[in-house]
């Protein structure tokens, strides 16, 4: 492998590690600062005790999830030097802000909430969590921002060779960014929704702390419900962007070789690229990626036919990336839809087995959060900026091959070694459950 397909390989596995732990701080810090907000309103003690046992899950993953996003950073220098000096004073301004602003607010306000028992008004560390949770958010913003503009580059010119912001407003309101950031952020609330879910399925099989754990599956559920049915209704937004900025992916998620208008969906489809079609088209439904697309069932899509070979994505990846999250998304509003029915008729006790599936289906909003990345990354290439600049070109120029592959084995041992940590912490803190109320938890109201 030469410096490029490793240095790709590097970006992703670090990346794609990175993301493992975004979505559940992105959702959990918003579930932890309900439960809050409700021992707060009602001085029930046992939302206390939610908010602790949740929230030390959240820290957990919280701080291993800064670590791994600091030690990304540095490929931008070491691998991907030349893609960083063309397009640094467009790239670099979102970042700048996420991390003054955002992450500042993030830090600042974690601090207050892990330190803050016993100092502050319950109102006041309330606040604190929420706020964790609103610059967590923003903080995705800021770097969805950026990478939007990678996936659509807007208000900019190439002036020396070098991509230069000309429009910042154009960059803040790309439609092609707030729909991947409602889509990523929706993502991540699903998976805090199921990590809920199943913790708590797993304490109810076992009848422990019935109570605390029925409210907090309760919680999660009605999250779960909605978030997933935002999720879809936000991927469906986000395809339409896709199909006006990005033919190519939107060819290559539905395998469409052919221009043509009133596009059919195949339920059955299996990709052929080497040939340059479909080794099998089955069960179609007339005109409804034409729909799905542009909102009308009978407007053209264009194929891959019509691009040059060179400038179209891997089909087999992008493909079943897509259809592998679409049918992921279905199946968390089926369980959702089904674990709200179930809690609010209190009949959760009757269906062990469902309780079980629940349990085993913690990882799959992670797997699909992680298709949905495939999707967009694998599916943007050759190009590092959409039709602008190329992936080749953003190679680092002085990097030898032997120094990336020693660089990939670091960062692979290392990030080996805090995904164990981290699931080695979640697992045992999960499985003790939550602690006793403390005799003094917080200090007097309107300190």
């Amino acid at each position: 492998m030469d410096v490029l397909a490793l240095s790709r390989l590097q970006f992703a596995a670090t990346a794609g590690f990175h993301f493992l732990f975004v979505p559940l701080t992105l959702g959990l810090s918003i579930l932890v600062a309900f439960m809050e907000s409700r021992w707060v309103a009602t001085g029930n003690p046992m939302y206390l005790r939610m908010t602790r046992f949740w929230g030390k899950l959240f820290l957990i993953n919280f701080i291993l999830g800064v670590v791994t996003g600091l030690t990304m950073e540095f490929q931008f220098g070491m691998n991907w030097a030349e893609y960083s000096r063309f397009v640094g004073d467009i790239f670099g301004v979102p970042l700048a802000i996420e991390a003054t602003v955002a992450f500042f607010l993030e830090s600042t306000f974690i601090g207050l909430w892990i330190f803050g028992w016993n100092r502050v008004s319950k109102r006041t560390h309330a606040f604190a969590m929420w706020m964790v949770a609103f610059a967590t958010n923003l903080s995705a913003l800021w770097i969805l921002l950026a990478n939007g503009w990678m996936q659509h580059p807007v208000g900019y010119v190439i002036r020396n060779g070098r991509a230069e912001m000309v429009d910042f407003w154009a960059l803040v309101t790309n439609s092609y960014a707030w729909w991947k950031f409602f889509h990523t952020t929706l993502s991540g609330y699903v998976v805090a929704a199921f990590f809920v879910l199943g913790i708590s399925a797993w304490h109810l099989l076992r009848k422990n702390e019935q109570p605390l754990f029925t409210a907090s599956f309760r919680m999660a559920a009605v999250f779960g419900l909605v978030s997933s049915m935002l999720l879809i209704a936000a991927g469906d937004f986000a395809a339409k962007d896709v199909a006006k900025a990005q033919p190519t992916k939107l060819a290559a998620m539905e395998s469409h070789w052919e221009t043509g208008k009133t596009v059919p969906f195949y339920v059955l489809l299996v990709p052929d690229a080497k040939n340059e079609r479909n080794a099998v088209e089955a069960i179609p439904i007339p005109g409804v990626v034409s729909f799905l697309s542009f909102g009308d069932f009978k407007a053209e899509v264009k194929g891959l036919k019509e691009f040059p070979k060179e400038n179209r994505p891997p089909v087999m990846e992008v493909f079943v990336s897509f259809r592998t999250m679409v049918a992921l998304g279905g199946l968390f509003v089926l369980l959702s839809a089904i674990a709200v029915f179930l809690v609010r008729k209190g009949r959760l006790d009757e269906y062990q087995w469902f309780l079980k599936i629940l349990f085993y289906a913690i990882p799959l909003p992670y797997i699909a959060a992680q298709l949905g990345w495939t999707v967009a990354e694998v599916g943007r290439q050759p190009w590092l900026v959409y039709g602008v600049y190329r992936t080749a070109e953003g190679v680092s120029r002085n990097v030898s091959t032997e120094q990336v592959i020693l660089s990939l084995a670091g960062f692979t041992l290392f990030y080996g070694f805090l995904g164990l940590l981290d699931i080695y912490l979640l697992a045992k803190f999960a499985r003790k459950g939550p602690e006793p109320v403390p005799v003094k938890t917080i200090g007097p109201e309107g300190a």
